[in-house]
């Protein structure tokens, strides 16, 4: 099993950052090969995991100035590494836009190392840009956090719309691993309402785990830790556990 997971949504704020760190965290504590590909020039998701200093990140590997093999970084988890981003990444999508093939570049890089990973998850910037197109053109499938608030399902048509037009053009397999509830509080009513009104858009497409609204998950990228270093007992660390255990079942049904 080697699987490709973009996590993307156009909204800021809606834990994608966090997904990609713990959701990876959990999946190498279940013992499975893992790489993080930070795409995001913000680069949250390389600071948030700790990785150890790095010269190279996923600039250089996708205006082909250096090797992937290169720039791939462990973590303080055994089984998890990243290929880190830099803010340099911001002026990569005007130098790529004269490339030939330009949408392919990622996964032009990815094609000999998929098969010496379980899972690769890609953290998208917040935009439905030519990073994000790569990224969507690179994954076997696409994860997509909600958070539960009022604008839940604002954007996501567009967002659908951006995964069928690569599904028609560049990757016809690509499909939609699932939509995740983040930030989730049972004691607020509008979160039961979101969670309702998400179900009832995405139907079985919704995972069954929900990411609690809980402060470690905050606090953690401060220690540059996933939470479950930073607090393994935590409901946050428990959810992202849940949600590795529900992909992997997912994923073994389907292989």
């Amino acid at each position: 099993m080697s699987k490709v997971i973009a996590i993307a949504n156009q909204k800021g704020g809606v834990g994608k950052t966090s997904t990609a760190i713990n959701l990876a965290a959990s999946l190498a504590a279940a013992e499975k090969k893992i790489l993080i590909i930070d795409i995001d020039p913000q680069a949250n998701s390389t600071s948030g995991i700790g990785a150890d200093p790095y010269d190279l990140s996923v600039y250089e590997v996708l205006l082909g100035l250096n090797d992937i093999n290169e720039a791939i970084v462990n973590t303080s988890m055994p089984n998890l590494e990243i290929l880190p981003s830099h803010i340099n990444l911001v002026g990569a999508e005007v130098e790529m836009v004269s490339v030939e093939n330009r949408e392919n570049l990622l996964k032009e890089a990815l094609t000999n190392l998929k098969k010496e990973y379980d899972f690769i998850l890609i953290d998208c910037p917040p935009s439905l840009s030519l990073l994000t197109l790569n990224a969507f053109t690179a994954s076997d499938s696409v994860l997509i956090p909600v958070q539960c608030e009022y604008f839940a399902l604002e954007g996501l048509g567009q967002l659908l719309n951006t995964v069928n037009l690569v599904k028609k053009s560049l990757n016809p397999l690509l499909t939609v691993e699932g939509v995740l509830l983040t930030m989730y509080d049972k004691r607020v009513r509008l979160s039961n309402q979101v969670y309702e009104e998400v179900k009832r858009f995405f139907g079985n497409k919704v995972f069954k785990t929900v990411i609690q609204r809980n402060v470690r998950i905050s606090e953690a990228p401060s220690h540059a830790k996933p939470v479950l270093l930073y607090d393994s007992l935590s409901i946050g660390a428990q959810n992202y556990i849940s949600l590795a255990t529900e992909i992997i079942q997912n994923n073994q049904k389907t292989s």
